[in-house]
């Protein structure tokens, strides 16, 4: 593809940066990145080759302030990290053999389910309350299976991590929100990885949003500490109902 102009390259340094804060507090950046970056002409397969390189810095970034923070328990994580990655792995594959659209009736189910659900259950999240699973059962599950739907699809994935981390681990919605972002990096990586090997990436374009995405993760994650699980409770139904209006206006109206 032709090099991108300088309005272009601002405009997608800017497109991330909003991702990057918006998905540091209830994932769902995606849905400013992707756009963005097909706004320039990119083809989709490298769209979502960049896309998962600049993404990678963001959910890094947050990971590492969260970390920092003591809102993630990194006795519990290799195990999901490690299901994650295999998921994701599979995932891919999988994608470059099998067409995605089959999901997207049934994902826009799902987030439907998790946005009325959050919405009508106000005190959900607020604190930690006993877990319904082992930890290494839950990471083991939830890691295999949410990385696979990462790196064969991806939309809503930080969404399912954190009401699923909420209902069965017990995690109030900020420590939720703090450990989606370690198995985002995870799936994001491993993806990245399949991308590369297929040469669907355009580094620069990546890179510079990548830059836009460590400012945006680095504001957003600091916001979820100062503030409670009230206004992280808000954030994510607005970043649900965003990611369900995207995927129904491309399932039903087109690309």
């Amino acid at each position: 593809m032709e090099p991108l102009s300088l309005s272009a390259l601002f405009v997608l340094w800017l497109a991330g940066l909003m991702a990057g804060f918006v998905d540091a507090i209830a994932g769902g950046g995606g849905i400013i990145s992707l756009p963005a970056l097909l706004a320039t002409g990119m083809p989709p397969h490298l769209a979502l080759g960049t896309n998962k390189l600049q993404g990678t810095f963001g959910s890094m970034t947050a990971a590492v302030n969260y970390s920092r923070k003591g809102l993630v328990d990194l006795r519990e994580i290799p195990t999901g990290v490690v299901f994650t990655a295999l998921g994701a792995l599979a995932g891919t594959m999988t994608v470059q053999v099998l067409s995605a659209d089959f999901l997207r009736h049934i994902i826009l189910i799902l987030l439907v389910g998790v946005f009325l659900y959050t919405w009508l259950t106000p005190d959900l999240g607020k604190i930690d309350h006993r877990p319904a699973l082992s930890a290494r059962a839950f990471f083991s599950c939830t890691g295999l299976t949410l990385g696979f739907y990462d790196g064969f699809f991806g939309p809503g994935t930080g969404s399912f991590w954190a009401i699923a981390l909420v209902l069965v681990l017990g995690l109030n919605l900020k420590k939720a929100t703090a450990h989606t972002k370690i198995f985002n990096f995870t799936s994001n990586v491993v993806a990245l990885g399949a991308f590369f090997a297929g040469h669907n990436v355009v580094v620069s374009a990546g890179l510079l949003m990548g830059a836009g995405q460590m400012v945006g993760a680095l504001l957003g994650s600091r916001l979820v500490i100062q503030k409670g699980t009230g206004f992280v409770r808000v954030f994510f139904l607005v970043v649900v109902a965003a990611t369900i209006l995207r995927l129904a206006y491309t399932t039903y109206a087109g690309k």
